[in-house]
């Protein structure tokens, strides 16, 4: 029985247009996202079948191979979340008079204005080398807001650190709108994001969090 499953998206195919058209979201979603999916449950019964045969020195690549695709899996199904029409409020910065001051203080503290984080957020989003992501992560030690890059769906981050706000950078996310002109489309991107849901993920992140450097 499968343990992971396809979120549905949250709007149709064409609702990020301009910026994103519906061809790429639709292969995106349904098949980009989905392989992820169900690489994670083949290994997940691959993983039974050799522990259940003893077959120890096959564990570390099927447990690395895990991690590639339950990574794609968690950071697409934030992916989706993450934008929203402009029409129905996306883009823009998190303001105070929109229910996200949290956010924007946090936003500010950490980075100093929005427009800092903004360009921080780009830059690693656009020059990650070949596959990866630019994140946005709330990191539980220090209770501030960091930028990662993250290579292909791993690496790089903080251990403790839980993304709020993702920018895939992998060319099946612009490449048939966009061209080689990936750093368009980071730009583009600013124009959904959906600050209401990142500012719920910055909350529920805090929520949860403890000082990981404490002995219980």
């Amino acid at each position: 029985m499968a343990i992971y499953t396809l979120p549905e998206l949250p709007y149709d195919y064409a609702a990020l247009e301009p910026v994103i058209n519906p061809q790429i979201i639709e292969l995106h979603h349904d098949k980009h996202h989905a392989a992820y999916v169900k690489g994670a449950n083949d290994t997940l019964e691959q993983l039974a079948e050799a522990r259940d045969k003893e077959q120890w020195g096959a564990l570390n690549g099927l447990e690395k191979n895990l991690a590639f695709h339950l990574s794609g899996h968690i950071l697409h199904s934030i992916y989706w979340h993450n934008m929203n029409s402009p029409k129905d409020g996306g883009g823009g910065e998190p303001l105070a008079a929109d229910g996200v001051g949290d956010l924007a203080d946090a936003i500010t503290e950490s980075f100093g204005s929005f427009a800092g984080f903004k360009a921080q957020l780009t830059k690693a989003a656009a020059t990650t080398q070949g596959s990866g992501w630019g994140v946005l992560a709330y990191e539980p030690v220090s209770g501030r807001l960091i930028v990662e890059q993250v290579y292909d769906h791993q690496g790089n981050v903080g251990q403790g650190s839980t993304p709020i706000l993702v920018f895939d950078a992998w060319e099946h996310a612009f490449y048939l709108q966009y061209k080689n002109q990936k750093v368009d489309f980071i730009d583009a991107m600013w124009a959904v994001v959906n600050w209401q849901d990142v500012a719920k993920r910055y909350a529920a992140a805090k929520e949860r969090a403890y000082n990981l450097l404490l002995v219980p």
